[in-house]
């Protein structure tokens, strides 16, 4: 018999199988024909890892969870738990602003007061999506003022159209403020959404719209000057001027041009400036007070 050196290998025939290579120490006989006789326990156990390359292939190990999955069980309860409690509350929230914004119906005949106090003020929306008859109304709110003149009389101003200011100071800007914008319009629906036909207001409401017409009133009047020099504002008095909106021409629509004039009876400002003039007092206090001691410090 012939030895074969380490490391050399011959091809039985011409199919090139991996499993009839010789290798020196591997304990194959040598037939007569030159090629190496593989014992069939070694040809068996390197076909059984693939046999196309004869190579063992490596097991593959489990992908890492992520996300929720990474959770020990007793977490992923809690964040599904947790999740659902959000999902409730957005439901609910939005259940909510959605019958505040819908028409009057059982619902809100049953529970209108719950639904407003979860909306007001927060949330409070008042886009008219669900309105059957859209706005198809101009009102102008106006004002006008009794003013204590320095000598001791009493004059009144004429009316001052503190909308038409409001549209003059949007008309062409790109970007006007929310206040002009909303600030007027905003509270006078609120005054009509709180008080009756007689202007008497209904709940606690009515009187806050009251106060706060009355200090929007003090300070458009202030911008205006309209106290002049050593003048002081006694009382105002709102009204408002509603005209329709003209039909278009294809429109078989008729509405009437007259327009309609609310008036609302005069209003003392004396708990307005009264609460200025003591937080003024209040703020010149202090600052003697301060100054007081400060020289009161130097002296010592």
């Amino acid at each position: 018999m012939t030895s074969r050196t380490a490391g050399t290998s011959e091809v039985a025939g011409t199919s090139g199988v991996a499993g009839t290579s010789e290798v020196a120490g591997t304990g194959g006989a040598v037939g007569t024909d030159g090629v190496a006789e593989t014992p069939e326990d070694e040809v068996g156990a390197v076909g059984a890892g693939c046999r196309e390359t004869g190579v063992v292939p490596s097991a593959r190990r489990p992908e890492a969870r992520t996300g929720v999955a990474a959770l020990s069980p007793r977490y992923q309860i809690g964040a599904v738990v947790a999740l659902a409690v959000v999902a409730v509350a957005v439901c609910a929230h939005l259940g909510l602003v959605f019958l505040h914004v819908a028409p009057s119906n059982t619902l809100t005949k049953q529970h209108g007061a719950a639904v407003d106090e979860w909306v007001f003020p927060e949330f409070e929306q008042n886009w008219k999506l669900f309105a059957p008859n859209p706005l198809q109304q101009n009102v102008s709110v106006q004002v006008r003022a009794e003013i204590g003149t320095a000598d001791g009389g009493i004059r009144t101003t004429g009316w001052y159209d503190l909308s038409a200011e409001d549209g003059r100071a949007i008309d062409g800007n790109p970007l006007p403020s929310h206040t002009q914008q909303n600030e007027l319009r905003r509270a006078w629906d609120f005054f009509v959404a709180t008080h009756d036909s007689e202007d008497r207001p209904v709940g606690l409401r009515g009187s806050l719209s009251e106060t706060y017409l009355r200090r929007i009133a003090l300070l458009r009047l202030d911008r205006n000057d309209a106290a002049g020099p050593g003048g002081v504002v006694e009382r105002v008095q709102y009204r408002s001027r509603t005209t329709n909106v003209k039909p278009p021409s294809w429109s078989g629509e008729k509405v009437s041009a007259r327009p309609v004039v609310r008036e609302l009876p005069w209003w003392s400002v004396s708990p307005e400036t009264e609460d200025t003039a003591d937080t003024a007092a209040g703020r010149a206090g202090s600052t003697g007070k301060a100054g007081s001691t400060g020289k009161e410090g130097s002296a010592a």
